[in-house]
């Protein structure tokens, strides 16, 4: 059992010095074991996001955490509490239809920023928005990723 499962929070990795290598890795491994990560990512809940880019039209893959909401998924657009909104955000707000993998599973998702009435319970989904939200002025939106009903 992870120390997530038995609820007990480990800290969050390091930030790499190179994100975008260290993403593409985890990504490839990601896919190769159907979402089991090693290393300091063992353990981890994370998903992928494949978006469509804003401006390029050009698919873009983000590992994110998540949390759950009943079949919903809610992530938080912190961008490691940057000063603006993440790549994958603004690419979502231009295009809200989304590819969402975890483990095996890969499904086409519609994203929608949270409410504001909705904020505080949604937190609780994703514990860490708080901590997040301390790093930056600007207010980091949580992201509701819905299934895309026939």
């Amino acid at each position: 059992m992870s120390s997530e499962q038995s609820g007990q929070r480990r800290p969050p990795p390091q930030i790499p010095t190179d994100m975008k290598a260290f993403n593409r890795q985890l990504i490839e491994e990601f896919r190769a074991n159907q979402g089991q990560l090693s290393g300091m990512m063992a353990g981890r809940t994370l998903m992928l996001l494949t978006t469509t880019g804003a401006k390029s039209g050009q698919p873009r893959t983000a590992v994110l955490g998540f949390g759950k909401d009943g079949d919903r998924y809610v992530v938080v657009a912190s961008g490691n509490g940057a000063p603006a909104h993440p790549a994958w955000y603004v690419n979502l707000q231009a295009h809200p239809t989304a590819t969402v993998e975890v483990g095996s599973e890969k499904r086409e998702m519609r994203a929608r920023t949270a409410r504001k009435e909705e904020r505080k319970r949604l937190s609780a989904f994703v514990p860490y928005v708080e901590t997040e939200q301390k790093k930056t002025s600007r207010e980091i939106p949580l992201v509701v990723l819905e299934r895309i009903t026939e």
